[in-house]
């Protein structure tokens, strides 16, 4: 399915550029799309000389680069599994996720060797490790290919608590997010869409890397996000669309060239993996980027709620409407839907939505209803209009004396606080109250404690103002700038002196 659409491309636009720039090609190279279905069936003849077949898991480590996509597609022919690895785990992590995936295959980048030591650490005993472009024997090969109903990505939750899971993603559920991604940010032939986003993340390979190369964009990679290579990208590659985290935007709106910056060939950004401050989607929309928010999860492939560019000028702040093949509802604790402007769990249903977990059945029921819905864990509203509003992640309420606190709207608040450059909420026990919040923040000039403290009076409930401020050299977050919340109870977790 995945494949036969790149075929298609490949015989119609064979000297269309496909991938450019990215760990594995000069910045002004193009493999074009004739290139890429040529690169991709090599591959996959070359695993199945290696023994790989449908069903069989395919391991990937490494920055973005071409060859990674180009892996994608050789295992959508087989009907193999991709499994993309987060190169920032440490080999323990690792070891885990290819022993829990049953990994028969690791591929790792050939020139770096920090990565190829990583790899070799990692894998376990039966993992063959082998490097992008090692030359093997790619025998012809006539074997059924990879339908529909294949599974081909096996992603890793980011593991923020508790070990990891995988998500089992099929081939209609990646081309039933496409459609989505390409009805959402209008993809089309003509677009170019840079991407420096982790693609071992289900948003930096499947919001718009893979909805672009499944419509026929360019694809423009970057390594990683560098905020002079990004804008040094928008001028002289002229993207017209990109996709970024906050921790991102934070950065290109506090660089020095954000001003003076060419941005112009860019249609609109997305953004995702948490929520998105106003003053980040003001700060973008100043320089005539309209920031349209995408909201879902690993379990979602993951396009499940978003903003067209219209919602995202309509509405700052609010994460979209249902993407158009899925839908969406706010139910409660039992699953009964929730009228509008009722807050409760985000519940997700679509053709884009995983399989289940790998190997966790026990895990899968508590996610999956017997109607097909994904609880999302996920507290939100819908309004009146059809629009969502995101509250905050259930499992980092802190409930307080009976009290439920959302640590988002505490956060909200602290980000005015003077002399605080960022900061995050969570609960630390407490012997009277059960848990009360507590602000994680790092300091900037003109920090006092006692100052941010007092930030809060007549903003919010007395209830939920954080009890002490910790400081930190630096917040705890994940690849994607999610703040991993284990490591932010731990430095919350000490009483003040």
């Amino acid at each position: 399915m995945i494949w036969r659409r790149l075929v298609a491309l490949g015989e119609r636009r064979p000297e269309a550029p496909a991938l450019s720039g990215g760990a594995g090609l000069p910045t002004q190279g193009a493999l074009t799309y004739g290139a890429l279905a040529r690169a991709a069936d090599r591959v996959a003849r070359q695993l199945a000389g290696l023994g790989i077949r449908r069903g069989d898991r395919v391991a990937l480590l490494g920055p973005n680069d071409p060859a990674q996509l180009v892996l994608l597609f050789a295992c959508a022919r087989l009907g193999a599994i991709l499994v993309p690895l987060n190169w920032r785990l440490a080999a323990p992590e690792l070891r885990y996720v290819l022993e829990d995936a049953g990994a028969r295959l690791l591929v790792r980048p050939p020139g770096d060797a920090a990565m190829r030591a990583l790899a070799a650490a990692a894998a376990p005993p039966g993992c063959t490790v082998l490097d992008h472009g090692q030359p093997l024997a790619d025998p012809p090969w006539d074997g059924p290919e990879g339908a529909a109903g294949d599974p081909l990505l096996l992603v890793y939750t980011s593991g923020t608590t508790g070990r990891p899971k995988g998500a089992l993603l099929t081939q209609a559920a990646l081309a039933a997010n496409a459609e989505n991604a390409r009805a959402l940010f209008d993809l089309t032939e003509a677009d170019r869409v840079l991407t420096m986003l982790p693609l071992f993340h289900v948003g930096g390979l499947n919001i718009q890397t893979l909805p672009a190369l499944l419509a026929g964009a360019e694809v423009i990679l970057q390594p990683g996000f560098e905020a002079e290579a990004f804008l040094d990208a928008c001028a002289a590659r002229r993207p017209t669309l990109s996709l970024m985290v906050p921790a991102v935007m934070r950065r290109l709106v506090g660089h020095k060239r954000w001003g003076s910056a060419d941005l112009t060939s860019l249609r609109a950004v997305g953004a995702g993996s948490s929520e998105v401050p106003l003053d980040l989607i003001a700060a973008f929309q100043a320089r005539g980027i309209p920031v349209q928010q995408v909201y879902g999860a690993t379990e979602t492939a993951p396009i499940a709620i978003a903003q067209t560019r219209a919602e995202a000028l309509a509405a700052p702040g609010s994460i979209g409407r249902a993407a158009p093949l899925c839908e969406a509802r706010i139910q409660d604790p039992a699953g009964h839907p929730l009228p509008p402007g009722t807050e409760g769990e985000i519940a997700i249903r679509g053709p884009n939505l995983m399989l289940g977990y790998w190997r966790a059945p026990g895990a899968t029921a508590e996610a999956l209803d017997a109607a097909g819905w994904f609880r999302t864990g996920d507290a939100g509203r819908m309004d009146a209009d059809g629009r969502f509003w995101f509250t905050d992640r259930l499992k980092h309420v802190i409930i307080s004396g009976g009290e439920n606190i959302y640590p988002a709207e505490v956060e909200r608040v602290l980000r005015g606080a003077p002399g605080v450059l960022e900061g995050a909420v969570c609960g630390r026990p407490d012997a009277r109250w059960g848990e009360v919040p507590v602000a994680v923040v790092v300091p900037g000039p003109g920090f006092d404690r006692a100052a941010v403290l007092r930030h809060f009076d007549g903003q919010l409930a007395r209830f939920k103002h954080p009890r002490d401020i910790v400081t930190a050299a630096a917040l705890p977050r994940t690849a994607l700038g999610k703040v991993q919340m284990a490591a932010l109870r731990a430095l919350a977790a000490a009483p003040p002196a």
